[in-house]
């Protein structure tokens, strides 16, 4: 059986790894595929982040009680040219430039897993079609799954899901970037992984104004069933799986991101429950809110498919200012009675 990466055979290896931006999600996932043993090298926006990750002082700002060994940065796309596959952590709304970045230096049938997760503003694409605009010969993969970049980088459990049409490209992925502390678990339906990461952090937001606004634990537990329904039901209309959204990609990742202030979407959330503003949450936050970046398009995709989001909507138009807190809580709870499904 022959694979699609490029000229390797179907006992195809991922020697060495590219990682496609150097936020904390990026440097955790460099520094597993560095564990197992495979050549690392990271491009970084910044000329100090890059000198921090090459002299093995770690990535400070964002992952500061995280010891790391010097894992090779720079500033130049073209280093990255001759790795055997490339992971894509750039923020969703950056990825499209990021990728056009490096297309003079994508070779064909190139392995590109996809880390980030939403919906591109104003295209509706999700990532997976970002990257066949930008890069059409790339062999594409999702990396999705509950995982907090800190937790990774201290090598604490954690499952993922790879997300694959290709068993012997996902074969070669999972060799790549497995470990006994970071599990991926494979499937072939990239649409629902992806679904799954972008539709989770706009909830996340809803479980946060909730957390914020001391809505209580029952509230809390109601907005993650009723929105995990919303979750799949976008998945399946997009041609997803309702089981891949029921795993670690989708229902996990869910009660990761709404259950803990770690969450950079559910953080923000509870700020704007607290009683700030849109404003002041985003400037209070750790990193890219995606979340919030992305509500507007999950919201688009569901209307252009024909699925109710009722969370997701009311999440979008807090973040919008078409609604207050309080006026989008209040439309939820008055909206009429019907059957669980």
């Amino acid at each position: 059986m022959k694979t699609s990466i490029g000229a390797h055979s179907s006992r195809a290896e991922l020697r060495s790894i590219g990682v496609l931006g150097a936020g904390a999600w990026g440097t955790a996932l460099a520094f597993v595929a560095h564990q197992a043993g495979r050549s690392v090298r990271i491009w970084a926006r910044e000329d100090d982040v890059a000198h921090s990750l090459s002299a093995g002082l770690g990535n400070p700002a964002l992952l500061p009680d995280v010891r790391l060994p010097a894992l090779p940065a720079s500033t130049d796309l073209a280093e990255l040219a001759a790795c055997d596959a490339l992971l894509a952590t750039a923020p969703a709304q950056f990825l499209r430039a990021t990728l056009q970045s490096f297309r003079p230096h994508c070779k064909p049938g190139l392995p590109v897993a996809l880390c980030s997760k939403g919906v591109e503003r104003g295209s509706l694409r999700l990532m997976t079609e970002v990257l066949r605009d930008e890069l059409p010969e790339a062999s594409p993969a999702v990396l999705s799954g509950p995982s907090f970049a800190r937790d990774v980088a201290l090598g604490l459990p954690t499952a993922v899901t790879l997300a694959c049409p290709d068993p012997v490209l996902s074969e070669a992925w999972v060799a790549a970037i497995g470990r006994q502390s970071f599990r991926p678990y494979r499937t072939d339906d990239l649409i629902g992984a992806e679904v799954g990461g972008a539709v989770k952090n706009v909830l996340a937001i809803a479980c946060g104004v909730c957390e914020g606004a001391a809505l209580g634990r029952s509230a809390h537990a109601a907005l993650l069933a009723r929105g995990f329904a919303e979750m799949t039901r976008l998945g399946v209309a997009l041609g997803g799986r309702a089981e891949t959204l029921a795993g670690l990609s989708g229902l996990g990742d869910l009660v990761l991101t709404c259950s803990s202030p770690q969450s950079r979407n559910m953080s923000f959330g509870i700020a704007i429950g607290c009683g700030a503003s849109v404003d002041q949450a985003r400037a209070a936050a750790r990193g890219v809110v995606e979340g919030a970046d992305s509500a507007e398009g999950v919201v688009a995709l569901a209307r252009r498919s024909g699925v109710e989001m009722p969370i997701c909507e009311a999440v979008a138009a807090v973040v919008s200012g078409a609604m207050q807190p309080r006026q989008a809580i209040d439309a939820l709870l008055n909206r009429p009675f019907r059957g669980e499904a």
